[in-house]
C-alpha cells in the first residue's frame, strides 16, 4: 500500500465505481430486509376535488396483501414543513397524481395488483393546469426559489429601452422538464421495538430526511436514522425528502414489519417536483456598438396549490450584463398541477436559455458577432449588488473556446453551409452559476496503525463525493489516497447539508479540510504512539459559511455548438460541442470532466428531446415513462468536450473551488437553439427542436 500523496486535482478514479458496476452498491430498495412488505402507491385519478369513497374489500381479497392504507386509518402525522409530504392526512386531491391510497403486501406484484382492485370515488372540483402569461391568477410572489427577490429594479428601464437606438423584443416558452434518476425514488424503512425508525432513502441529504420524519412522527432526531449509502442520482428531485419516505414509515409503523416502496416511474412525474414551465419576455436595448444600455427579463410561471415555488429564472440576467437600467420581474400562477421544484440548475437553466438567445438575437440585430457582444458586456463588479467579483472567468472561456472550437472561422451569415440536404451552422451561449456553502461538520480520525477516517454525512449521488472529499483529506494530511477510508451517507454522522445548489463539495469539504487540519495540529503536539483508540478531532464550518462575502462569486462558462439541421426530415442532431469553464481549482480532474459533460447532455435534451405536455382536460403530465420522455442516449451524443481554464481565487474555501455539478446544463440549451438559427436562419423559440416544431418553420 502505497502512502505518497498525490496532488489535489488529480484524476483519481471513484472508489465505489467498482461496486457500482458489479453490482455489489445496495440502494435503497435492495436492502432485503427480514420479513420486508412491499408498498404500492395509489394515485388520484382526478385533476381536483376530494376523495368520497375508498372500497377496499376487493383489495384486501388479493393473494397475500396485508392492508390498504387511506387518509381514513393512515398513521396521523405531524404538520409538516413540506406540505407534500402531508399524505394520506385527509380526503382532499390537490392535483392528478396525489397519493390517495397505499397498498402493502408480500410482494410487489401483489402490491400492484391489490392497488388494481382498489374502488375509488371521487368528488370532482374545476381544475386549471394551463399556464398562459395573461393568466388572471397571476400574482408577484415576495421571493422566487432561493430567496431572492422576485423584483428587482435598477434605474429607468422604460425610458433607457424606448430611447436604445437598437432594441430587441422577444418572448421565449419553456413547457415543464423532468428528473428521470436511473433510480426511482424509493424507501425501505422499519421500527425497532423501542421505537426506533430507521429508513433506507434515495436521497440527496440524509440529515434532512432524518429532521423531517423526526418532526413529522413526533420523535427526537436521535429516534431517527436515514440512510443514504448509494444514490443513483438525483438532479434536484431528491434534494428534499418526498412523498415516498413518509408512506414507508407510515406502512412500517402500521404494519409492524419493514416496507420497501419504490416508485414506479409512471408515477414520477406527479410526486417528485419538476422544472416548472416559463413563459419570458426578455427586453435588450443597446447602442450601435454593442454596449447595453437596458436590460430587462420578465418571467411568468406556475406552482401548485399545495406549495409555492418560484422557479428563479430571471435571477441569472442581475449578474451578467450591466446596464444602467434594469428590470427583472418574477410572477407566478397557483394551478391544479403537482409541486414544481429543483431541477439541476434551478432558475438558471430557463433562464439563461431564454437570456442567451436574446442576446444572439441582439448580435443579430447590431449585425456584430455574438462573441464580441457579450466581451463588450462583461462587467467588472456584480451588476445587481455591486460587489467585486472574486473571479470572472467568462472573456477568458469565451475567447479560449472560440479558438479551440475554431469559431472564427464561420461565415457568420445564417443559411449558407450545406451538405447536400443538411444544414450546417454554429452557435454559443454563456452560463453562469453561483458559489454556495452551507454549514457543515465534519471528524476526522488517526488510527494507531498510521491510517485515517473521515466521517461526514455527505451523499454521492454519482458525482464521485468520496472520492473526492477523500483527495482533500488526503491533501492535508499528506498521506496516500488510499490510506484515508471515508464514511458518508448516513444521518448518525456529523450532521451535512444536502447535496445540491452545487455546493456539495464546498460545503462537505470545507469541514473535512478543517478537521484533518485540526487533527493535523494535534498529532504535531503528540509525542510517542497513539493509544490503541487513536485520536479524533471534530470540526464545523457554521461560523466560516454564516460570514458575507464583501464579493460577488460565480462560476462561469461558454458553450460553442455546431448541429446539422435535416431539410426532409427536420431532425437536429449536434455534430460537436465544447464547454469552457472558470470554476475556481478542480478538485478531481475525471470526476469534474464527467460532471461538466453530464450538464452538457442534459441541456443537449432539453434544447431537442425532453418535451412535456400537459393534458388541460386530465390535468397530468402525458410524457411519463422514458419511451415518450426522451432524455438523450448515448445515439444523441456525439462529440462533446468540456475544459477549463485555470483559476485561482482566494475568496471561497480553503480548496479554492467553486461547484461544478450545475453550470454545464445552464446556457447549453441556449448555443444549440442558436447554431439551430445560424444552421437555417429561422428562429424558434419554445423547445424542443423536435422534427414536427422544425418542419413546421423550415421554408
Amino acid at each position: 500500500m502505497s502512502h505518497a500523496p498525490q496532488p489535489l486535482g488529480a484524476p483519481a478514479v471513484r472508489r465505489e465505481g467498482r461496486d457500482k458496476v458489479t453490482g455489489a452498491a445496495r440502494y435503497a430498495a435492495e436492502r432485503g430486509l427480514p420479513g420486508c412488505l412491499y408498498a404500492w402507491p395509489v394515485p388520484a385519478a382526478v385533476p381536483a376535488g376530494r376523495v368520497t369513497a375508498v372500497r377496499t374489500v376487493d383489495a384486501l381479497a388479493q393473494p397475500g396483501v396485508h392492508c390498504v392504507l387511506t387518509h381514513e386509518n393512515a398513521p396521523r402525522i405531524e404538520e409538516p414543513d413540506d406540505p407534500i409530504l402531508a399524505v394520506l392526512q385527509n380526503d382532499r386531491v390537490p392535483h392528478r397524481g396525489w397519493p390517495v391510497a397505499l397498498v402493502v403486501a408480500d410482494t410487489l406484484a401483489s402490491a400492484r395488483a391489490g392497488a388494481q382492485a382498489l374502488h375509488i370515488t371521487y368528488e370532482t372540483a374545476p381544475h386549471d393546469v394551463v399556464l398562459t402569461e395573461d393568466h388572471p391568477g397571476l400574482y408577484t410572489p415576495e421571493n422566487a426559489n432561493g430567496g431572492y427577490p422576485a423584483v428587482r429594479e435598477r434605474g429607468d428601464f422604460d425610458r433607457a429601452f424606448e430611447a436604445s437606438p437598437v432594441r430587441v423584443d422577444v418572448t421565449y416558452t419553456l413547457g415543464a422538464l423532468h428528473n428521470h434518476p436511473m433510480e426511482p425514488h424509493a424507501s425501505t424503512a422499519h421500527w425497532s421495538p423501542e421505537g426506533h425508525l430507521t429508513v433506507y432513502d434515495s436521497s440527496q441529504g440524509a440529515t434532512t430526511v432524518r429532521d423531517s420524519l423526526a418532526a413529522a412522527f413526533g420523535l427526537r432526531t436521535d429516534q431517527v436514522t436515514a440512510v443514504s449509502e448509494h444514490v443513483g442520482g438525483g438532479f434536484g428531485s431528491k434534494g428534499t425528502p418526498r412523498p415516498q419516505v413518509v408512506l414507508a414509515a407510515m406502512a412500517a409503523r402500521h404494519t409492524g414489519h419493514p416496507v420497501e416502496l419504490a416508485l414506479p416511474r409512471w408515477q414520477m412525474p406527479g410526486l417528485v417536483g419538476h422544472r416548472a414551465p416559463t413563459v419570458q419576455r426578455v427586453r435588450l436595448g443597446a447602442h450601435p456598438d454593442g454596449t447595453l444600455t437596458s436590460v430587462a427579463q420578465e418571467v411568468v410561471t406556475h406552482t401548485s396549490t399545495v406549495k409555492e415555488f418560484v422557479e428563479q429564472a430571471a435571477v441569472p440576467a442581475r449578474v451578467m450584463y450591466g446596464s444602467p437600467d434594469s428590470r427583472t420581474v418574477h410572477r407566478v400562477v397557483a394551478l391544479d398541477v403537482p409541486s414544481p421544484s429543483w431541477m439541476r440548475a434551478p432558475g438558471e437553466a430557463s433562464g439563461m436559455y431564454a437570456l442567451e438567445s436574446a442576446v444572439d438575437e441582439l448580435a443579430a440585430e447590431l449585425g456584430m458577432d455574438p462573441v464580441e457582444l457579450r466581451l463588450r458586456n462583461d462587467p467588472a463588479d456584480e451588476p445587481d449588488s455591486g460587489k467585486p467579483f472574486s473571479s470572472r472567468g467568462l472573456a477568458a472561456c469565451l475567447r479560449e473556446g472560440a479558438a479551440r472550437f475554431g469559431w472564427h472561422e464561420r461565415d457568420p451569415a445564417p443559411g449558407t453551409r450545406r451538405e447536400g440536404a443538411l444544414l450546417l451552422g454554429s452557435g454559443v451561449a454563456s452560463a453562469t452559476y453561483p458559489v454556495y456553502a452551507s454549514a457543515s461538520h465534519a471528524s476526522a480520525h488517526a488510527a494507531a496503525d498510521g491510517s485515517y477516517r473521515i466521517a461526514v454525512n455527505a451523499t454521492d449521488i454519482g458525482t464521485g463525493a468520496r472520492t473526492v472529499l477523500a483527495q482533500i483529506a488526503a491533501d492535508v494530511l499528506r498521506t496516500g489516497l488510499d490510506n484515508v477510508t471515508i464514511d458518508i451517507g448516513d444521518s448518525d454522522l456529523p450532521d451535512a447539508p444536502l447535496a445540491g445548489g452545487s455546493s456539495g463539495t464546498a460545503s462537505w469539504g470545507w469541514a473535512v479540510h478543517k478537521a484533518a487540519s485540526g487533527l493535523v495540529e494535534r498529532l504535531a503536539a503528540h509525542s510517542g504512539p497513539l493509544p490503541d483508540g487513536g485520536v479524533t478531532v471534530t470540526a464545523d464550518t457554521t461560523e466560516e459559511t454564516a460570514e458575507e462575502s464583501p464579493y460577488a462569486r460565480h462560476a462561469f462558462g461558454a458553450h460553442f455548438a455546431e448541429v446539422a439541421v435535416d431539410s426532409r426530415t427536420g431532425e437536429v442532431r449536434v455534430r460537436r460541442m465544447l464547454g469552457v469553464f472558470a470554476a475556481g481549482r478542480i478538485l478531481n480532474s475525471r470526476t469534474a470532466r464527467s460532471q461538466f459533460i453530464g450538464g452538457m447532455t442534459m441541456g443537449l435534451g432539453m434544447a431537442l428531446t425532453e418535451g412535456s405536455t400537459m393534458d388541460p382536460v386530465f390535468g397530468d403530465f402525458t410524457e411519463r415513462d422514458l419511451a415518450s420522455y426522451h432524455v438523450p442516449a448515448c445515439a444523441d451524443v456525439s462529440d462533446l468536450r468540456a475544459h477549463w481554464i485555470e483559476e485561482d481565487d482566494p475568496h471561497l474555501n480553503p480548496m479554492g473551488g467553486k461547484g461544478i455539478g450545475e453550470i454545464g446544463i445552464v446556457g447549453a440549451a441556449a448555443a444549440i437553439g442558436n447554431a439551430f438559427r445560424h444552421a437555417t436562419g429561422v428562429r424558434l423559440r419554445t423547445l424542443p427542436l423536435t422534427p414536427d416544431r422544425v418542419l413546421t418553420h423550415l421554408p
